[in-house]
């Protein structure tokens, strides 16, 4: 009866709506996420004395935990739209083996991780910093990332799991526990409360961990007491090469979307220091500040995707065109409003770190230039989710490495010798992210006309 359910929700209830069902929970759920992110620097910015240089080891650490999340989250993605095409297809064991394998692929992405938390992260480090006292923290804080990140790969799987199903309120709820915890501990642990040792960054980073295991074990406990749609058992996790095929010609795009901004987050911060470190450190804190709006419009793209893709694997194409309409419309509309809160309020948000002047004024700067390319970018994401529901993945891709990759690493790096040791002409390195977005989005339309006359 629950899969009946289950799949005529998703079968019948309107796309407006159901979108909004859907991506609500998904939109909190990702900019929980995206608060992850940033609450640890907002605390470490703050500590009694190496805040500025605590705030720029996390800065150096980051692009590692993002790889980390797309792998992770890639895996789900590709699992979350085969898994709900196989139930629009009403082929419940296919669906049993999707899920499955993607278990077993969380536990090969761990062990990944682990090793280059034990052999990987001192080189990794060093090769961005001479600065004894940032590089120790910035080890410090990554190694324990890295080597404790069960909780974060295998939430980001079965929250995708319990999204493809219809159930993104679990998922929410999940990571909304780990949430929790992470801030209540974040002060506890990093400043030494109720007479536990003061650990500075090691601080912050334990409580990451803790409320990335917190939110796994949730997540595991609703899929196990709640998801009747998908069975479960050891021999569904059997590796299987065609699922697994399946499952990352889906999801390895939106691997390589999500790794692109690791790479491209490093590349930066080779770039930007070359321009001071108050140049990495701003650039570092707006990226964590911004994730709050991109974050929402990837929780929406993580409703796009199942809804299209099961309404594509049902041969439905009324339910499609509505997917593909509400997705970029309610898209760019948090993007818009994104856009907006940033410009209202870029200041007092730059003053929650303890920021010194000149750095709290590039902050401030590029609060203000590099939002401007919020629609555009609301587009390009919600694109990204109609490829990869129709089994466009390369187009997917395309849009990744354009916007991520190809037209901002050498723009970056051609603006920042305009602009020399002249921080006023630090605007002219953050248009990079405005012209990389308008461009990427252009070619984006034109792939998605064809796209659409094929699907």
């Amino acid at each position: 009866m629950e899969k009946d359910k289950t799949i005529a929700r998703m079968s019948e209830t309107p796309v407006k709506k159901l979108m909004l069902q859907m991506g609500a929970p998904m939109i909190i759920s990702m900019v929980l996420q995206a608060f992850y992110n940033i609450v640890d620097s907002a605390f470490v910015s703050n500590m009694k004395t190496g805040g500025e240089e605590a705030l720029n080891a996390l800065t150096l650490a980051f692009p590692v935990q993002m790889l980390m999340v797309a792998v992770s989250i890639g895996t789900g993605v590709g699992m979350n739209a085969l898994l709900a095409k196989s139930l629009g297809q009403g082929d419940l064991k296919r669906a049993a083996k999707v899920a499955g394998n993607a278990e077993f692929l969380g536990a090969v992405i761990y062990l990944v991780c682990l090793l280059f938390g034990v052999l990987g992260v001192k080189g990794y480090i060093t090769s961005q910093t001479t600065n004894p006292v940032i590089g120790e923290m910035a080890v410090s804080y990554l190694r324990i990332c890295c080597t404790c990140s069960l909780g974060i790969v295998y939430f980001s799987v079965f929250e995708k799991l319990l999204q493809a199903t219809g159930l993104s309120l679990y998922s929410t709820i999940a990571q909304i526990t780990g949430a929790v915890i992470n801030i209540v501990l974040d002060p506890v642990l990093i400043y030494g409360l109720f007479g536990l040792p003061e650990l500075g960054v090691k601080g912050a980073a334990w409580a990451t961990v803790i409320g990335q295991m917190c939110s796994f074990l949730a997540a595991l406990v609703f899929h196990v007491k709640q998801n009747k749609s998908v069975a479960n058992g050891l021999s569904y996790m059997k590796p299987d090469g065609g699922v697994i095929k399946g499952i990352y010609s889906i999801g390895f795009p939106a691997i390589i979307a999500q790794a692109l901004m690791s790479v491209m987050t490093y590349g930066l911060n080779l770039i930007l220091v070359q321009a001071g470190e108050s140049m990495v450190t701003a650039y570092g804190l707006y990226y964590k500040i911004q994730q709050f709006i991109l974050f929402a419009a990837f929780g929406l793209r993580d409703a796009i995707t199942p809804i299209v893709s099961f309404s594509h694997g049902m041969g439905n194409r009324e339910r499609v065109r509505d997917g593909i309409k509400y997705g970029i419309m309610y898209t760019l509309i948090i993007m818009a409003v994104g856009f907006i809160g940033l410009e209202i309020f870029a200041v007092p948000l730059a003053g929650v770190f303890g920021l010194s002047g000149t750095t709290q004024q590039l902050c401030i700067s590029a609060i203000r230039v590099i939002s401007v390319c919020f629609i555009f970018a609301g587009a390009n994401i919600a694109m990204q989710g109609i490829f990869q529901a129709l089994d466009s993945g390369i187009e997917s891709l395309v849009i990744s490495v354009l916007r991520q990759f190809l037209l901002v690493l050498p723009v970056a790096w051609f603006m920042t010798r305009v602009m020399g040791d002249d921080t006023e002409k630090a605007w002219l390195v953050w248009l990079t992210f405005v012209i990389a977005e308008a461009v990427t989005a252009a070619a984006a339309v034109l792939m998605m006309r064809k796209t659409v006359k094929r699907a």
